[in-house]
């Protein structure tokens, strides 16, 4: 169960990195959109893109990708499908 509990690692580091005043970039919202897509948190997952959006941070090939999964583990077929055309319109 270590896998289905590590989102929760991954957002509080989130958290903490943000609060020393680093700047977080793709690449740490990835890793962390990711962990909750393994974890089955799609709704958290859905939580950091938009956090990514409001922070200008650039969302990616392997964003969307981790969140449609996660939509998709969760049995949120529309909100992958919102989030496809999302990726289509964004390139």
């Amino acid at each position: 169960c270590r896998k289905c509990c590590a989102w929760g690692t991954a957002l509080h580091i989130l958290v903490a990195t943000a609060s020393a005043h680093v700047q977080l970039n793709t690449i740490t919202y990835n890793a962390a959109v990711s962990a909750c897509e393994k974890g089955g948190q799609w709704d958290q997952a859905l939580g950091l893109l938009v956090e990514m959006a409001c922070a200008h941070v650039e969302l990616n090939t392997i964003t969307y990708n981790a969140a449609v999964s996660a939509c998709e583990k969760g049995g949120q077929w529309d909100q992958a499908l919102g989030l496809l055309v999302e990726m289509a319109s964004a390139r």
